[in-house]
């Protein structure tokens, strides 16, 4: 940032004037004058602000140790949330900054983000920035669902110790024996909502009085409740002007994976990856925003198609209940006999060329609850009618009495 800065400067000249005055009083005194001229001047320029910060550095620095030398506590720490909402252009200048203001202090520095809409370190004109693993550490405070056990037990761990607290033991009871494993799944392995689809669970569940435990279908209607829109909504807060085009981005993954290929999972070729870093890079940030989740970074593709290749899964609020009727769901979580990944080499390969142009297409609207709200009235109808019942006993069936 710049700013304009005016400095007043006055510039002064004097002459000195002398006279001999004849008076009786004064007895022949001789008299000094001084006269002076005044001149002003103004200088106007620009300062940059990171001029400023950098001159001041040291400053700051013996301030932040001062302080910290009086303090009871041996150690301090700075958190900065929401990182990725600064404009990525300034971030590298940003954290280079602070970790140079707060290294060799009694100070942590701890920087909350998004991994993929996050620049840590740039080289134009030179380097700046911090690099991950040499200059700080990096704590994923997600689970992913490459290794699903791994997940779960992680994530019911966290539920138990919680339950402990509280006075609640044996929290792995309150579910059936495939209600754990699909609210592992339904939140995609992220603890925050793990614990609010567990949540919702629990209030659907308690609906019903006949009811011993959580089900399946009580933590799908928990999800229900969470869904799709509040990642939407995130999405559309922090994604800012990429928000459209990510958006254009998860229908064009919808469409062809649920309707083009009637399957919930997907295939990117690494070589693609390579070639298509920027088309790569939107899926990546579809995954941190939680509406698509890797599920195998490193895989081959079945039927003979040569190279490697990553694996993913739409988020399971995208086809459940009714839409999951007419796609086959990748169970990527079992493995067979060869054991590799039931269905994972058989996904589809979707173009990464194909998301860089409906990225691009700015004239195009993209609505996914739409898309969704349409796929559900068509499987609904379909349903109704290859079955001979009404529509809304169909939708009470699926959902109860009340629609979430």
């Amino acid at each position: 940032m710049e700013s304009d800065v005016s400095e007043g400067r006055e510039l002064r000249s004097s002459e000195e004037v002398n006279a001999t005055v004849s008076a009786p009083t004064l007895g022949g005194a001789r008299l000094g004058a001084t006269t002076a001229d005044a001149r002003s001047r103004t200088a106007r320029f620009r300062e940059r602000k990171i001029d400023t910060l950098e001159r001041h550095l040291r400053d700051y620095k013996d301030g932040i140790v001062q302080v910290t030398n009086e303090w009871r506590s041996s150690r301090g720490c700075v958190l900065v949330d929401d990182f990725y909402l600064i404009p990525r252009e300034w971030q590298a200048d940003v954290i280079d900054y602070l970790h140079r203001l707060l290294r060799d202090t009694d100070v942590y520095l701890k920087v909350a983000t998004i991994r993929h809409r996050t620049t840590l370190v740039k080289n134009h004109p030179q380097t700046v920035g911090v690099e991950l693993a040499q200059d700080v550490e990096e704590i994923n405070l997600d689970r992913t669902l490459e290794d699903l056990e791994e997940t779960q037990e992680f994530l019911i761990g966290m539920l138990q110790s919680m339950g402990e607290r509280v006075g609640v033991t044996d929290v792995d009871q309150l579910f059936n024996p495939d209600a754990l494993q699909a609210l592992t799944l339904a939140s995609g392995g992220v603890p925050r909502d793990f614990l609010t689809v567990f949540v919702h669970a629990v209030e659907a569940a308690e609906t019903e009085s006949k009811s011993r435990w959580i089900t399946p279908k009580h933590v799908y209607k928990g999800a229900g409740r969470l869904s799709y829109q509040t990642k939407l909504k995130h999405l559309r807060e922090d994604a800012d002007s990429d928000a459209g085009g990510l958006e254009r981005v998860l229908v064009d993954l919808m469409q062809y994976c649920l309707k083009e290929k009637q399957k919930t999972g997907f295939l990117v070729s690494q070589e693609e990856a390579q070639r298509h870093a920027r088309e790569h890079e939107l899926i990546q940030q579809l995954m941190d925003f939680k509406l698509i989740h890797v599920v195998e970074p490193d895989t081959s593709a079945a039927s003979g198609r040569p190279g490697r290749h990553e694996a993913y899964t739409l988020d399971f609020s995208l086809f459940m209940e009714p839409r999951k009727r007419s796609i086959e769901i990748v169970e990527f979580w079992k493995r067979g006999d060869d054991s590799h990944r039931i269905g994972v080499r058989e996904l589809p390969v979707y173009p990464l060329e194909r998301a860089g142009r409906v990225f691009d297409d700015a004239a195009t609207e993209a609505d996914p609850e739409r898309f969704l709200e349409d796929a559900e009235k068509e499987a609904v109808a379909e349903a109704a009618k290859s079955s001979g019942v009404s529509t809304p006993d169909i939708q009470r069936s699926l959902f109860g009495d009340e629609r979430h």
